[in-house]
């Protein structure tokens, strides 16, 4: 364990955790919302420090990321816990635990970890991931300090459910998100989520404006977040506060954890898809089989760039620095 960062003491030994928008208001020997975070004694400790439950190397793409350093191998890590509660959570077994009750957790320390992403002479980096990172704030930080010190990259994989000066000092020391959008209604995160939308909007603003790589995905789930005016309202909102180059990647949900709600039918996943595409120039699909919403083209002359099959991934007319060899506007990062 490690003393948590971002709290503040209360009377009778109870805490309050500062990390994310929950602000847990935690009493002695109790635990917050996201299971891994505990009051010992009025003060407040990270019970997942160092503790993995996994470590991969994967392709980029796999996050997902199209449009940053395509083609490439990352080093994933992630623990457990996780500060919503998705009923629909496809890592329920390591996000909804506790470290009691997880018994597969292997301790590294950040310079292990570091050693580990190098087995790789291909790696560029290392993404936080598997879990909500963010819950694993201490760790996280801690190995991002060290990557940065011989120019690895740092990605992070989250809901975007952090606060402000969590988020701030994270931003010194990463270089990527992706963040799950799950919805433009506050009722779905509320209900299905037990989490609050305007944090997440007002993160994804702030990292984009401190101008970090960002891509953005939404799982589309029928009957709860496919309803066409609503998604239309979340494209404009994307286009306006970061731009309409923004990555979109729509994900077909399928059944898991808590809910029974049949798959999305393909055919109202390539319908958002076309909607998408009239707000976003850059639009992917993903948990289906199909060639549409895979390939990269430039927005600007329509010419191929990157062509994807699985997580091959084959570029095409981008010159070393990300542009169209054609007309030279600038798509992915590369460098």
């Amino acid at each position: 364990m490690q003393k948590a960062k971002f709290y503040t003491k209360l009377e009778n030994k109870k805490v309050q955790c500062l990390l994310c928008p929950h602000n847990c208001i935690i009493a002695n020997g109790e635990i917050g919302i996201c299971n891994v975070r505990k009051n010992i004694k009025g003060e407040l400790y990270s019970e997942n420090y160092r503790k993995t439950c996994s470590l991969s190397f994967d392709p980029i793409e796999k996050k997902p990321l199209y449009h940053f350093y395509p083609g490439n191998i990352i080093f994933s890590v992630g623990s457990i816990g996780c500060n919503l509660k998705c009923k629909f959570c496809q890592n329920w077994e390591i996000s909804q635990t506790k470290v009691s009750d997880f018994n597969y957790l292997q301790n590294y320390s950040p310079t292990e970890i570091i050693e580990k992403s190098k087995q790789n002479k291909n790696n560029i980096g290392i993404a936080f991931t598997y879990n909500e990172p963010t819950v694993w704030y201490e760790f996280m930080l801690e190995i991002a300090k060290e990557s940065k010190k011989i120019d690895l990259k740092n990605v992070v994989v989250t809901n975007g459910f952090i606060n402000e000066k969590p988020l701030e000092e994270l931003l010194n020391f990463t270089d990527a998100f992706n963040i799950d959008l799950k919805a433009f209604n506050n009722n779905f995160y509320k209900q299905q989520t037990e989490a609050k939308l305007e944090p997440v909007l007002k993160n994804i603003k702030a990292i984009s404006k401190k101008g970090k790589h960002i891509e953005l995905t939404n799982l589309i789930i029928p009957t709860l977040n496919d309803d066409e005016k609503e998604f239309r309202e979340m494209l404009k909102w994307i286009a306006n506060e970061t731009g309409q180059d923004t990555v979109l990647h729509l994900s077909r949900y399928f059944p898991n954890h808590k809910m029974n709600i049949p798959p999305t039918p393909e055919n109202k996943l390539l319908q958002l898809y076309e909607i998408a595409k009239e707000y976003l120039n850059f639009v992917y699909l993903g948990n289906i089989s199909t060639s549409k919403g895979q390939n990269t083209y430039c927005p600007n002359c329509g010419e191929l760039l990157i062509k994807r099959t699985g997580y091959s991934t084959f570029i095409k007319n981008l010159n070393k620095n990300g542009k169209c060899k054609y007309c030279k506007e600038e798509v992915v990062k590369l460098n």
